[in-house]
């Protein structure tokens, strides 16, 4: 792969900071009370969250135009969810939550979101390693 643009960010665990080489992203970071933690800060799932909804909405995007489909009205939102795996260390699973407009409801949405699955760049990289449903709105 010949890289296009390179993300940079420092982290030092759930208990700190996030920082982002350009400083946009400087964020205190905590493990969330689900997991025993005070909830003070960002986490790693919610990031990786708004991380794969954009990229999976933009990949949407893109599929949309190339097939001449209006994708403009369409929502993406991904649960990360965390939790042990048959390792005994821990996992993920994603759900993306598709809100389509009516005229994608059916096949259409779902030859849409198949496509885009196959392309977005997070998909690509989840694949074969992460549980990813997708579940249409």
């Amino acid at each position: 792969m010949d890289a296009l643009y390179t993300a940079v960010a420092t982290a030092n665990g759930r208990e700190g900071r996030a920082v982002s080489s350009d400083g946009r992203i400087d964020l205190p970071l905590a493990f969330p009370q689900a997991l025993g933690g005070n909830g003070a800060g960002t986490n790693p799932e919610q990031l990786f969250a708004a991380g794969y909804a954009a990229c999976f909405a933009s990949a949407m995007g893109a599929i949309g135009r190339q097939e001449k489909i209006d994708v403009k009205d369409a929502s993406v939102t991904a649960e990360v969810s965390i939790g042990k795996d048959t390792d005994g260390g821990f996992g993920l699973s994603v759900v993306m939550r598709v809100e389509l407009p009516d005229h994608l409801q059916g096949e259409a949405g779902r030859d849409l979101l198949e496509k885009t699955h196959a392309y977005c760049p997070y998909s690509k990289a989840t694949r074969g390693n992460i549980d990813v449903k997708i579940e249409v709105e």
